[in-house]
């Protein structure tokens, strides 16, 4: 059946994903203000290769843990929520399954531990 990565089409359709995530990311109020100083360039670059290889892409991810990126931004887990349904939210837009939608956000949930300000495991 093969990886998310080519079940949703390669490296073309990660890369449409990222665009519309960060179109609809930074277009929300409650987010906007975490990439106000933001190379958005160079952001997107980094979430290209971490989605890759999060979804099983033959690209290996070399930026800094989800912890260390995150650390100190006070991110809540109300704003995380939010980031969650806008990359359901691109995800969608860009053609890919509700299924496969699902996989993708269980994949990453366990994430919210290193990246929400005092999370703990749930």
């Amino acid at each position: 059946m093969g990886s998310i990565f080519d079940r949703i089409g390669g490296s073309d359709a990660v890369a449409a994903v990222v665009e519309v995530f960060y179109a609809r990311v930074v277009a929300d109020p409650m987010l906007r203000g975490y990439f106000a100083d933001t190379d958005m360039a160079k952001l997107k670059a980094h979430q290209r290769s971490f989605v890759a290889a999060a979804l099983g892409g033959p690209q290996e991810y070399r930026g800094k843990s989800m912890g260390e990126a995150h650390a100190g931004l006070g991110i809540t887990a109300e704003e995380f929520g939010q980031v969650v349904l806008h990359l359901a939210g691109a995800l969608e837009s860009c053609g890919v399954d509700a299924e496969t939608i699902g996989s993708i956000a269980g994949a990453l949930a366990p994430l919210r531990e290193q990246i929400v300000e005092g999370a703990v495991a749930a």
